[in-house]
């Protein structure tokens, strides 16, 4: 039996959560609690024969992947290889509650603008293309056939392709990412942001100039290898946790595990493995050996520190703790490096971290005490003004003894969407390298542009400007992802043309240009039959593993289309049949796309059989594989970064936006925050007990909370409850994406055009009819 979701009309943007609970944080993560949190909303909404088939499916060899993070699987797959959040991401596009036609007519443009992101998202899936006329209040059903025809003709008369924008988002397959980008580029343009703009794009620039590709330098494997894993800006409890596991293992074969973070997290404090007795009836593992509370914004300074103690300690003992062979054979810049450094301020780094002396010098000592390193990271470290410079200092520290190219050492991004790094794989980005263009024009026998495109940041800018006409989005919710959410959802509703690819409502959905288009598409868990037959897609998960991922079950509704569908017949309605793209044929039959990606694609050889293998392929990684790297000097750069420590004025905190357990991306599953301690609401704002005496406010007061950036009006976030909360003392935390009004658009990483979402100096201004709760 499956039951529709309660209504939640109260649940509005700006609106307060009446029956909001603060409880203590939890001090240990998953356990029997994430399998009734996992399975049960599965099993009333689903039922249980589609619970099961879908479960017993998830990450398995031939089963679909999961779309809620980009986390690696094992060779050797559990039965149920799934997490709590994999489970509700899969509930939540699974569900057989469907979006009614009448649905349009009783609900207006303007009526979903007052709804939140829970409220959108629990209406069900999407099961027919809709259009919203200029003028108009209402999106009202059409055909696909007009949809596509609309399409074709409104960038058939836009007089540049360059008005156009085409962003991605990283649940698309690599397939369709392939056949996205060679429309965009068919059609003229390289206007292809994602949503590796707002994430990891710092780790893509920065990783790619100094060693030579912008990827992890390690395999699945290596982490149970490893002596030392170091865990910067991360929170694997929520974000990816099945990677709990893997550091368990690691924990099991001797390895010490480090955590820096501004807030103490759950799963990497305690961690109770639901597929083991000791996690159920036990105490289950402790996982960080050590806890450095940084103040936001210190990783630059602390990373620097451990560098600076790794070189002292050779100058003590020459010849005794550098890898001197590595650094000889595979490294430049280690003198100018090492000069830098020696002028490193100590107590700039203290009042930078906010740690003390011993803290960092215990973490050095583990550092120089192993063999074997891997330093992993997430958007903690890539969405800061300097985050390009920080990731630089990480590969710095690494190459002082040799951490990269051996097993159980090496660079460890951690990505969240499922297929975000095969997305740029296949050629979404703005700024692809001349190689690939000039592969896709002796495939396709066209010219595809060489300026580079915009970016997330950018279009937006673009927008404004009144430089853009149509947004397309394959997957996303844009709007809501993007900082600066006022002058985001300005900008726009300047398009005349706004087109979302979607399986489920969301607040880019209401925010839309004069005309708007929805179009309904295939969810991953389900079954994709073309003309050529049953069709499976591939990704590419974080370790640069790419494996197929097959639907499971039967489309929720009839005339839905899969994202390749949609692209090629838009395509077709763009460009014609005519072309040298036989895009009907794409449509038919996958394997074509794969033929095509595996001519254009390094690493992608013999595509169609490597795929068809239980395990998949590993693509090459020169750093990883041979130590090897593509750079300006043929050699992995030891690069020298000025410190620019962040500072906070007085009376100021420095707020990072971050994510609820129960959420994915901007999808909220509900309104708790089970690690946390928050239950029933998301208007909260955690602050340090500290900061709250010296700013004269209580635990449980309501605040303004207004961000402040130079020249320009103070933006607000109004009537937020305050937290007493262990943060790190200086910094304060707020839901992401709520919080993303609070972030200027001009406030960006260097290099990389990262929103800064970890960074935001803000002020908390009592409500003047405060209450506590």
């Amino acid at each position: 039996m499956t039951k529709k979701p309660e209504s939640t009309e109260s649940l509005n943007p700006g609106h307060d959560y009446p029956d909001l609970e603060v409880s203590p944080p939890e001090d240990w993560a998953v356990g029997l609690p994430a399998i009734y949190h996992s399975m049960e909303p599965a099993i009333v909404q689903l039922g249980l024969t589609r619970t099961a088939k879908l479960m017993t499916s998830m990450n398995q060899k031939d089963g679909f992947d999961c779309m809620s993070c980009a986390w690696p699987d094992p060779d050797k797959r559990k039965t149920l290889e799934f997490c709590e959040n994999g489970a509700r991401a899969v509930t939540w596009e699974a569900t057989p509650v469907t979006v009614p036609t009448s649905f349009w007519a009783e609900n207006s443009v303007s009526d979903l603008l007052t709804k939140s992101e829970y409220w959108l998202g629990m209406q069900g899936r999407l099961t027919e293309p809709v259009y919203k006329p200029a003028g108009a209040d209402h999106y009202e059903p059409i055909s696909w056939e007009k949809a596509f025809s609309l399409l074709g003709e409104r960038l058939r008369a836009l007089d540049s392709p360059d008005k156009a924008v085409f962003y991605t988002s990283g649940r698309t397959a690599n397939e369709t990412a392939f056949v996205y980008q060679l429309f965009a580029r068919a059609y003229g343009t390289n206007n292809l942001p994602d949503c590796s703009n707002m994430c990891h794009e710092s780790t893509s620039l920065a990783l790619g100039e100094v060693i030579g590709v912008g990827k992890s330098t390690i395999a699945y494997d290596d982490f149970e290898r490893a002596d030392l894993i170091i865990i910067l800006g991360q929170n694997p409890g929520t974000n990816h946790p099945r990677m709990l596991t893997a550091l368990e293992d690691a924990k099991k074969n001797g390895a010490k595990i480090v955590a820096v973070n501004p807030l103490p997290e759950a799963g990497l404090m305690r961690y109770k493995n639901p597929q083991k007795v000791r996690g159920i009836v036990g105490r289950g593992t402790t996982l960080a050996d050590q806890f450095l509370q940084i103040r936001s914004g210190g990783d630059m300074a602390l990373l620097q520190a451990l560098s600076k103690r790794v070189l002292d300690a050779e100058a003590a003992k020459p010849g005794t703790v550098l890898d001197h062979d590595f650094l000889e054979k595979h490294s430049s810049g280690l003198a100018e490096f090492t000069a830098h450094l020696a002028d490193l301020d100590e107590a700039e780094v203290l009042a930078a971290t906010g740690l003390d002396a011993a803290e960092i010098d215990e973490l050095a000592d583990r550092y120089l005490s192993s063999d074997r390193v891997i330093i992993s990271w997430a958007m903690g470290l890539t969405q800061h003004r300097n985050s390009v410079a920080t990731l630089k200092e990480i590969i710095n520290l690494l190459l002082l003894r040799g951490n990269i190219g051996k097993p159980g050492a090496g660079a460890s991004p951690i990505r969240g969407h499922s297929n975000v790094q095969g997305d740029r794989t296949m050629g979404i980005w703005e700024q692809m390298k001349p190689p690939f263009l000039d592969a896709i024009e002796a495939e396709f026998g066209f010219s595809p542009p060489r300026p580079h495109g915009m970016d997330a940041l950018k279009s937006i800018a673009a927008m404004q400007k009144g430089e853009v006409s149509v947004f397309f989005a394959l997957g996303g919710n844009f709007v809501a992802a993007l900082s600066d959410t006022e002058a985001t959802e300005a900008a726009m509703r300047g398009c005349d043309l706004t087109v979302q690819v979607s399986t489920k409502l969301n607040r880019s959905h209401a925010v839309i240009g004069s005309e708007a288009l929805i179009l309904p598409t295939l969810g991953r868990t389900e079954f994709d039959l073309q003309k050529s037959g049953p069709q499976f897609l591939s990704v590419e998960d974080t370790v640069c593993a790419v494996h197929a991922t097959h639907g499971s079950v039967p489309p929720v509704a009839p005339g839905l289309l899969s994202e390749v569908s949609i692209v090629t017949r838009l395509a077709t309605a763009v460009l014609g049949d005519s072309g040298p793209i036989d895009w009907n044929g794409l449509e038919a039959d996958y394997d074509r796309i794969r033929e095509h990606i595996s001519r254009v694609v390094p690493g992608f050889e013999d595509f169609n059989e490597k795929v068809r293998r239980s395990s998949g392929f590993i693509l090459p990684n020169g750093p990883r594989d041979t130590r090897s790297f593509d750079t300006e000097t043929g050699k992995a750069m030891i690069t020298v970064n000025e410190l620019e420590p962040l500072e906070r004025p007085e009376g100021r905190l420095i707020l990072q936006t971050l994510r609820s357990h129960d959420q994915f991306n901007t999808t909220i599953y509900s309104l708790n925050d089970r690690y946390r301690g928050i239950k029933n609401g998301r208007d909260v704002v955690f602050v340090n007990p500290e900061d709250l005496t010296e700013l004269g406010l209580e635990d449980g007061q309501r605040v303004d909370i207004a961000s402040e950036w130079p020249g320009e009006p103070d933006r607000y976030l109004r009537n937020y409850r305050v937290v007493s909360y262990p943060t790190a003392k200086g910094c304060a935390a707020a839901y992401f994406p709520e919080a993303n009004v609070l972030v200027p658009l001009a406030s960006a990483a260097i290099g990389s055009n990262t929103p800064v979402s970890k960074a935001v100096i803000v002020r908390l201004e009592p409500v003047a009819s405060a209450s506590t709760r």
